[in-house]
């Protein structure tokens, strides 16, 4: 069996590297062929990047990206195209919800090659995020839909997407915290010396929706201010620009850091007393390193995690952030029920191809 997968962002890499150990351990007969879109650049995705975590190379590399979402979306779609009718694959392997994937979705189906859709039936109901957009429609011409939860597939029997095609394996990335816990390790930044573990709160912020605002960030900022401990910021380049543009000035409480790595990232979820971010993936990986999250959006595709009382949605509002924190800090995560499985989905993907 052949499978192309494609990836585009490091999330994705985080992923795909998951699946891919599995098809290795499980399938002698599987040849998986990754090509990397270029979507994303990552000065960190270098021959360390994929030595330090077990992550195969990519077969091919488009170098797409830097474009507007259409563009890129559409080059790639391009690309793609040539690569399937060289390849020939059995199956296209996507995951989540960026340009690359709904490329990747639509240049497969046109040619009739089965698309496995890896994360499906997420929902924010947000169709201003081109996340959301992505998602719908790759979700709409997969022949393989792998849910990480229940609720994603009631999603998608709630838009006429049921059957045996659509199968709850659980989440990957819940796969890939329990491996990679065992190799992170904390950051070696001059500012982080003293840094005292569990006393301190992870933040990330990157999204256009609050960095391209300036009421909204200034706002989030004002929030920070308010919490009684150190707020480590590792600032997206996104952010950084904006505020140096607004001449926008930090908390005296926040640690502002370069972005780190993915094992250095991991220990900071792991070794924080609470996270606070704008981000999809932070938002699953604080739960599962038992850490309470607030998420600085409107909604969440992860609904999961606000009904068992892991996650609080506040916006931009700084009060509702000082609330939040006094709130989620004395409050109770319920962990009789896992809504992303065992930490066994790499292996149900396999099984379902």
């Amino acid at each position: 069996m052949k499978i192309i997968t494609i990836v585009g962002a490091r999330p994705q890499f985080i992923k795909a590297a998951v699946v891919s150990r599995a098809f290795a351990n499980q399938r002698s007969d599987v040849q998986e062929l990754i090509v990397h879109t270029g979507q994303h650049y990552d000065a960190n995705m270098s021959d360390v990047f994929f030595d330090e975590l077990d992550i195969p190379r990519p077969k091919h590399h488009l170098g797409i990206g830097g474009g507007t979402h259409g563009q890129n979306t559409g080059r790639m779609i391009e690309k793609i195209e040539a690569l399937l009718l060289t390849e020939q694959p059995d199956w296209m392997l996507v995951y989540g919800d960026t340009d690359s994937t709904l490329a990747g979705a639509l240049a497969a189906c046109k040619l009739h090659v089965p698309v496995a859709h890896v994360e499906a039936g997420l929902r924010s109901y947000n169709r201003r995020m081109p996340e959301e957009i992505n998602r719908l429609l790759t979700d709409h011409v997969a022949s393989l839909l792998l849910v990480p939860s229940e609720r994603a597939r009631c999603n998608l029997h709630n838009e006429g997407i049921s059957g045996p095609k659509v199968q709850v394996v659980g989440d990957v990335m819940y796969d890939a915290a329990l491996y990679y816990l065992k190799k992170a390790r904390r950051p070696t930044v001059p500012v982080l010396d003293n840094l005292v573990e569990n006393e301190f709160v992870l933040c990330t912020i990157h999204r256009a929706e609050n960095t391209d605002d300036v009421t909204r960030l200034t706002n989030i900022l004002s929030g920070l201010a308010a919490l009684p401990t150190a707020v480590i910021l590792p600032l997206h380049p996104r952010t950084r620009a904006r505020m140096t543009s607004s001449g926008i000035e930090f908390p005296a409480n926040v640690r502002v850091i370069e972005p780190v790595g993915y094992l250095e990232m991991v220990w900071l979820e792991a070794h924080c007393r609470l996270v606070l971010t704008d981000s999809g993936g932070v938002q699953k990986e604080a739960y599962f390193h038992g850490k309470p999250c607030i998420t600085l959006r409107d909604e969440t595709e992860w609904v999961e995690l606000v009904e068992i009382g892991a996650n609080c949605i506040v916006g931009a509002s700084a009060a509702a952030l000082e609330a939040a924190y006094e709130r989620m800090l004395s409050g109770h995560i319920s962990t009789t029920v896992q809504p992303y499985g065992k930490g066994r989905a790499a292996e149900l993907v396999v099984k379902a191809l």
